[in-house]
């Protein structure tokens, strides 16, 4: 159902099952994919791409312009994926650069208020609690949650399966499987319950006792983060998990 009261540019394409609520509006250049809601006053602007079977809730915006100085009107995206939850007053900016998309992958969910900033990725499976901010740039790997208002500071990359914790303000990389809290933001231990009882991948108890050793290598050892990159690899039994710590770790510019 596409209300008569919905504003819908003449180039928009819509795909099938397609509900749109009175005072929507979606600009020219947009794509939605099948079976997504759009509920009233939701703005779609140009740059929008939306896959399937999406909600977009009361006052989100998506497709807004960058809310970077370096911005000079490239055109650009915002590329959603599947059966996504976009929440009351949502805020998603495209990306600053020609060739450059901020993009949201499959399966998260977005409380209100939260905004995204302009190139910022989040892969699939991730949860942002309520009046959280993700940078420009940042990069969100998959099975994570971000609790309530979290700010993620440019350029900052968050491994997979951690949990942030209300409040935090992050300035460095989080390495994955782990909780962060505070402000600065510190490592508040390995994120064990989720890691064993999650429906996606639930980790053995082997593997988290592998993971907690090489934690306890990293912010334990007083000793650098390449230095422990190097011990964990040679006293911790290899694995798809701590080979995912290492590489993290190695690839960092700083971690918290």
């Amino acid at each position: 159902m596409i209300s008569e009261l919905a504003y819908i540019g003449k180039g928009a394409k819509l795909g099938k099952n397609v509900t749109v609520e009175p005072f929507a509006y979606i600009a020219d250049d947009v794509v939605i994919g099948d079976d997504c809601y759009i509920y009233a006053h939701a703005t779609l602007l140009d740059g929008t791409r939306l896959g399937n079977r999406n909600k977009v809730h009361q006052g989100a915006v998506i497709g807004t312009e960058p809310q970077d100085l370096k911005y000079k009107g490239d055109k650009t995206e915002v590329i959603i994926g599947d059966d996504n939850d976009i929440r009351e007053n949502v805020v998603i900016a495209r990306a600053t650069n020609t060739g450059h998309a901020t993009r949201i992958g499959n399966n998260c969910h977005l409380m209100d208020g939260v905004h995204i900033c302009h190139g910022a990725e989040l892969k699939d499976f991730v949860m942002v609690g309520l009046k959280s901010i993700i940078g420009g740039n940042v990069k969100i790997e998959s099975y994570n949650v971000l609790s309530n208002a979290v700010i993620l500071y440019e350029d900052v990359h968050i491994g997979n399966w951690t949990l942030i914790l209300s409040g935090t303000r992050l300035r460095k990389d989080v390495p994955p499987y782990i909780m962060v809290k505070g402000n600065p933001a510190a490592y508040h231990g390995v994120n064990s319950v989720i890691l064993q009882k999650n429906t996606f991948q639930p980790m053995d108890e082997k593997t988290l006792r592998h993971v907690m050793n090489a934690y306890l290598i990293l912010y334990h050892s007083n000793i650098s983060p390449q230095d422990a990159a190097i011990r964990i690899k040679s006293e911790i039994e290899s694995c798809p998990e701590v080979e995912n710590i290492i590489n993290f770790i190695t690839q960092s510019k700083l971690i918290v």
